[in-house]
Formats: C-alpha cells, structure tokens, sequence
C-alpha cells in the first residue's frame, strides 16, 4: 500500500469508531432522559407511560399529611390548574414548604397518584424556570377561561356533611 491510501484508510477507521461512538452515547442517553412534565400534562395523558418522570409544580396548601412512620408523606403538586396527589417515603428537602415549588420524580399508578422516588425542593425564590413559568401562565389563562364560561347564577354544588 503506498502511504497516501495507508492515510485513507486511516481516516475512514477513524470517522466510522468516533461515529460509532457518538451512537452509543446517544442510544444510551436516549433512556435515562427525565423530562419535565406540570399536574395538567399528567392529568391530560401526556406521560410516558411505565417510566420514571419528573412533574413540577407548588405544593398545595394543606396538603402535606405525615404518616405515623415518620418518613413517608402524601401532598398534593398543582399547577394551579390541575393536582396530582403524590406519596413519597424518605427525607423531605429542608425548603420543601406548603405553596413552594417543588420537582418529584417517579411514577404514576393506575389510580393515578404519583409513587415519588426522589424530591426536589426550589432553592432561590427569585428564579423560576421558563417551562415552570409558562406552565404556571397557561395554567392561569385555563382557569380564567374555565371560570369566565360558567355563568355567574350557576349554582355551585356544596358537599353536605351527614
């Protein structure tokens, strides 16, 4: 072989191993991938179905039940829009409060309540994440829809206590 086609074949080794290489780090990054997904996207199907997920939201307000245990704890993730209940058994993050953000990783179970695997508290209450906030301001324009097409002598079920 003269040294010119040794320098071919050389390259063209080289290029297929650096792109087989980038396809396996590819193919395996494909699965481990969490995305991001709000109570409404949840509730409306948009999950992957059998994997774990993150969903991101505010901690309901008087939702947070403690279990006699001591770690697992059931609260309720809302977008203002729509709430998903979660249960999660472990040690709660030290700024997870009532009406804070919140990110839980997990699954949802066929009755729908998320089983969280892991929690994330927001650390800065100055920074929002662009897709918490425009889920937040689709959520608002949601309600405002739902409640501008209810006219305003509908009467309102009121649960009676026995």
């Amino acid at each position: 072989m003269k040294p010119r086609q040794k320098r071919f074949v050389f390259i063209a080794v080289a290029v297929v191993g650096v792109a087989t290489a980038v396809g396996l780090v590819l193919y395996a990054l494909r699965g481990n991938v969490n995305l991001y997904f709000t109570p409404t996207q949840v509730f409306n199907n948009e999950v992957p179905s059998g994997r774990s997920f993150r969903i991101g939201g505010l901690v309901e307000l008087g939702s947070v039940k403690r279990e006699k245990d001591g770690l697992t704890v059931n609260f309720v993730i809302t977008d203002t829009h729509k709430s998903i209940p979660v249960v999660y058994k472990g040690i709660l993050p030290d700024l997870f409060k009532e009406g804070k953000g919140v990110v839980a990783q997990g699954t949802v179970e066929a009755n729908g309540v998320m089983r969280a695997e892991e929690v994330l508290a927001k650390h800065d209450e100055n920074y929002m994440p662009p897709e918490a906030a425009d889920a937040l301001k689709k959520a608002q324009e949601a309600n405002a829809a739902d409640s501008a097409a209810m006219p305003a002598n509908a009467p309102v079920a009121v649960p009676v206590a026995k």
